[in-house]
């Protein structure tokens, strides 16, 4: 592989470019990825295109390579930040566009817990497959996360716990949902290291997401399900 001095990125033709752009996103090279966003965009790509197959594909390979410990947090946030400079460019041109919005999500690690690196990597991969994210940061009551959904009109509440102690605080929250009506209204995703799959069907969660990758993948099975069962309806 040349160096990157060496490669000029607007010389390269669209399918070469993408290519480079994963390579670029996995390095974390933030300027790059603006530069490529850029030059796609000025040659004409639809910013929905550019998202998708420029950054999105990027990203599905940074959370892949995550997943099998291949790469650590420190460079999936980096890779993330570079995404989120692409995503800059992109939103006001995505909302004039009317692009397809995948769903909204809002997300927060629950009360007496103040972990967030996992949280954060969640939301930052949602965002990079299209997902528009609320996140609530660290140490959420439940009136909090019913406010944010209501507020927001989400599709999908996300919560995290690092810690044995506070994972019980999501049946709190799912508990206060149902009591209230409001339980079918969301899709429930829970997320965390002393969190397994047993648990998250436990607490009456829609699903136990083990890393972000998987939550990303998670999250469009069930928002495709809910649009045709509304089609269906």
């Amino acid at each position: 592989m040349a160096d990157e001095e060496d490669i000029i990125l607007s010389e390269l033709d669209d399918e070469e470019l993408v290519l480079q752009m994963h390579d670029d996103l996995y390095d974390g090279l933030k300027e790059e990825i603006e530069e490529g966003v850029n030059i796609l965009l000025g040659r004409d790509w639809a910013p929905y295109d550019v998202l998708t197959k420029a950054l999105v594909a990027g990203m599905t390979i940074v959370g892949a390579d995550f997943r099998d410990g291949i790469l650590f947090v420190p460079e999936v946030l980096l890779a993330a930040n570079a995404m989120k400079a692409g995503m800059a460019i992109l939103k006001p041109l995505l909302a004039e566009t009317g692009a397809p919005k995948v769903g909204k999500m809002v997300i927060g690690t629950v009360k007496g817990d103040i972990h967030d690196i996992g949280k954060n990597l969640v939301g930052m991969m949602m965002e990079g497959a299209g997902f528009e994210v609320v996140d609530l940061g660290i140490n959420n009551p439940v009136e909090k996360y019913l406010e944010a959904l209501e507020r927001e009109e989400a599709d999908i509440l996300g919560m995290s716990a690092l810690l044995t102690t506070t994972m019980p605080y999501m049946k709190v929250v799912i508990d206060t949902l149902k009591e209230k009506g409001m339980r079918e209204n969301y899709i429930v995703l829970v997320g965390g290291a002393p969190l397994n799959e047993e648990f998250g069907r436990a607490i009456g969660a829609d699903a136990y997401c083990r890393d972000a990758a998987v939550a990303v993948q998670t999250a469009k099975d069930f928002i495709a399900r809910k649009h045709n069962k509304l089609g269906a309806g």
